[in-house]
């Protein structure tokens, strides 16, 4: 019987490989299979992979370019590839979702029946549900351009952070998405996880303050997760393992969120 977790004979496309989770997910699936990776970013990645496509996530015309120099058929789409407010509202918009989104649809019908797509969001979209409204508005308008047009009009008036609000929109779009995608048997989930110890700290730090995230962090493990920690759920969405698995936001927080539901947050380090 096959190894349902491997990614033996597998090709495989990641978006923003080069550093963080995206580089610890290059070294994890070189141990569980080591496919045949092709890797978007604007830095070329040191871990392993077959290919290595430069491409800026937050232009239109780059993304479309990027897709064209993919070959062949694709088993797993990684959608890792993401900023964080410390850009221009339509740079996190676009990386974050945008690109997501605009490659996903692209290569849906490369993806083989049995693949999956699956998507890097964060715990900070968790408030997705207040602003539902607004996020089924921008997933309807689709066009790249129109697309930013609606963030420099409404996003101000939403009451949340850029890189909160493209990872709200990129669990909704996922969530809506799934459904077009289970039609061809090809699944699509996200992993959701909290504060992690990558390059991009210290822009959060910033954008969030430092004692937010060590407050979060001491509601859990007690420990920040690591890049291999994002990297491993990851690869279980987009294996065989999780073939019933679609549609899914899978939340890797140490607890925080279940705490939180329970009651049993200690709000006192926030003081």
């Amino acid at each position: 019987m096959s190894n349902p977790f491997s990614y033996a004979g597998k090709r495989v496309v990641i978006t923003g490989a080069a550093t963080g989770v995206g580089a610890a997910l290059l070294d994890l699936l070189d141990e569980i299979g080591a496919p045949e990776v092709t890797v978007l970013d604007i830095k070329e990645p040191t871990g392993p992979h077959a290919k290595f496509i430069a491409c800026n996530l937050s232009e239109r015309g780059a993304v479309d370019a990027a897709v064209a120099e993919i070959e062949g058929p694709v088993d797993v789409l990684f959608n890792n590839a993401g900023v964080a407010s410390t850009q221009a509202p339509q740079i996190v918009l676009a990386v974050n979702y945008l690109a997501l989104r605009r490659l996903s649809e692209a290569l849906l019908d490369r993806i083989p029946s049995g693949g999956a797509i699956v998507n890097t969001a964060s715990i900070a979209g968790g408030q997705w549900q207040s602003h539902l409204n607004e996020i089924n508005e921008l997933l309807d308008i689709g066009d790249w351009d129109e697309s930013l047009e609606w963030i420099d009009e409404k996003l101000a008036g939403i009451g949340s952070d850029s890189y909160s609000f493209s990872k709200e929109v990129v669990r909704v779009w996922g969530m809506r998405h799934s459904r077009r995608t289970i039609a061809v048997g090809v699944r699509t989930n996200s992993v959701c996880p909290a504060p992690i110890d990558t390059p991009l700290l210290e822009d959060f730090k910033q954008t969030m303050g430092a004692k937010i995230i060590d407050w979060n962090v001491s509601q859990t493990t007690g420990t920040i997760m690591t890049a291999r920690e994002v990297a491993m759920p990851l690869a279980f969405l987009g294996s065989e393992a999780a073939s019933y698995v679609n549609g899914t936001d899978l939340i890797a927080d140490g607890g925080f969120g279940a705490a939180m539901t329970t009651g049993q947050v200690d709000f006192s380090g926030l003081a």
